[in-house]
């Protein structure tokens, strides 16, 4: 059970603000002395490493489809254990859903799930009284929905702001702030950079936040806001746990997994399911360390490593030899996403670790959306046969798509991936979370002496 104070903070559509808004909100209550927790819904893995660089302890997703609507509240209570705030923002429109699910799939279902208020934020760049009616409309649409209130985002003037008020006033909805046109800038690195400033602590990064932080708190009234998030009912659930039914014995073998200082490219989950099967986890960063931590008896590479990087991927040859080497070895490696890529021989003309048979190529567009897969070869990951659902998310392509024995097969598309000995490398992210056997049996793999090497694959 868990009573942390929360709040889910959503909007009409995207493009509201919600993201800067939540990640303002978390350093502004953390600048004041509280430990918060910050949560991003779907399966955006930069949104949540920045608000885990906000709020000073892991950001996590909570994904209906990647982890099922019944773990979402277990989830949350397991990652906001002993904060004093927890906040939650949305994607995408408070009611939307991408596979057409709104009713375990949306923002509001993930609301409903964490008897948590909704803050709504809405852009009124362009809007007069009209906002009562949008409000009404989104807080009378499910009578189950438990609006506490609005912030405005992009107010004109004084007299916009005591207009758009005084509207919301008459239906009786609660403001906690208005933030004119500029004072939420866009000051976050570029979103080609990925996950990597957020968990490498960038200075930049650090400093975009701040600055969020510095507007919410002159904008929006904090004190009113935690006294809603204190009204959160309590949770009747258990919290998740990765530990297994029974406890692991014997040495802990050290399993590599591709981060940075302040975070990793995998779901924090991911880390604490493999020291609960047994595992020393150790990080190390691609883009710098020349080598694999030492004694690691199998790697991991989570499916937040940008595709952008592939300039200090090649460059970095040490790493890329000793990755071959361990893979070579017959060693576990699990590669997600353009984790990949990382393992192909090439992409776009530059050198990689060459333990795949395969060329990568850069192309216009991206790809993006959930497969329900099923496993076509035994492996580290899964045995042939086991079904999970994955988020792709990528521009490069991988060419041959799939080796002799393929990772996944899924409706629609060809087979994809590789299955080469120790070797699990596929563009499909998981949530480690809904399938917990990963890391037990990547952790039971380690202990099996490898078979010889032999030729890529």
């Amino acid at each position: 059970m868990t009573v942390v104070p929360r709040v889910l903070l959503s909007a009409p559509s995207s493009g509201h603000g919600t993201g800067a808004l939540s990640l303002g909100l978390l350093a502004a209550l953390a600048d004041r002395g509280l430990d918060v927790a910050g949560f991003k819904i779907g399966p955006d893995q930069v949104d949540a490493a920045y608000l885990g660089l906000a709020a000073g302890r892991p950001g996590r997703n909570l994904d209906p489809r990647l982890v099922g609507p019944e773990r979402i509240a277990p989830l949350f209570a397991h990652g906001s254990a002993g904060a004093g705030l927890a906040v939650v923002q949305g994607t995408m429109g408070l009611y939307d859903s991408v596979a057409g699910r709104p009713e375990t799939e949306s923002t509001a279902a993930v609301a409903a799930a964490l008897r948590s208020p909704v803050v709504l934020m809405v852009d009124v760049a362009a809007m007069g009284q009209s906002v009562a009616a949008l409000v009404h409309g989104f807080r009378a649409y499910d009578e189950q929905l438990w609006l506490g209130g609005v912030i405005l985002n992009r107010v004109a003037s004084p007299r916009h702001e005591a207009m758009l008020r005084e509207a919301l006033d008459d239906i009786g909805v609660p403001v906690y702030g208005a933030l004119r046109r500029h004072e939420l800038p866009p000051v976050l690195p570029a979103r080609r950079h990925g996950l990597v400033p957020a968990i490498a602590r960038d200075a930049e990064a650090v400093r975009a936040v701040r600055r969020l932080g510095e507007a919410v708190a002159a904008t929006v009234d904090l004190d009113r806001l935690l006294v809603l998030a204190r009204s959160a009912p309590e949770l009747t659930v258990d919290p998740w746990s990765p530990e297994p039914a029974g406890a692991p014995t014997g040495a802990r073998p050290v399993v590599a997994l591709a981060g940075g200082p302040g975070g990793d490219y995998s779901h924090p989950e991911t880390a604490e399911l493999l020291r609960a099967a047994g595992a020393e986890v150790v990080t190390f960063d691609p883009l710098r360390d020349e080598a694999l931590p030492a004694g690691t008896r199998a790697l991991v590479v989570g499916g937040g490593l940008p595709e952008s990087y592939a300039d200090e991927l090649s460059a970095n040859r040490r790493l890329c030899i000793a990755v071959a080497e361990l893979a070579r070895t017959g060693r576990p490696v699990i590669a997600e996403g353009a984790g990949l890529l990382w393992l192909a021989r090439e992409l776009d003309g530059l050198p990689m670790c060459g333990v795949l048979d395969a060329i990568g190529a850069s192309r216009d567009g991206m790809v993006i959306g959930y497969r329900e897969a099923t496993a076509r070869t035994d492996s580290v990951v899964a045995a042939a046969g086991t079904v999970v659902v994955g988020h792709k998310q990528h521009g490069a392509v991988l060419t041959p798509r799939a080796g002799e024995r393929p990772a996944w097969s899924w409706d629609g598309g060809a087979p994809e991936g590789f299955v080469w000995r120790g070797v699990h490398a596929s563009q499909l992210v998981p949530h480690w979370a809904a399938y917990p056997e990963i890391a037990a049996r990547l952790v039971a793999a380690v202990a099996v002496e490898p078979a010889t090497a032999e030729a890529p694959a």
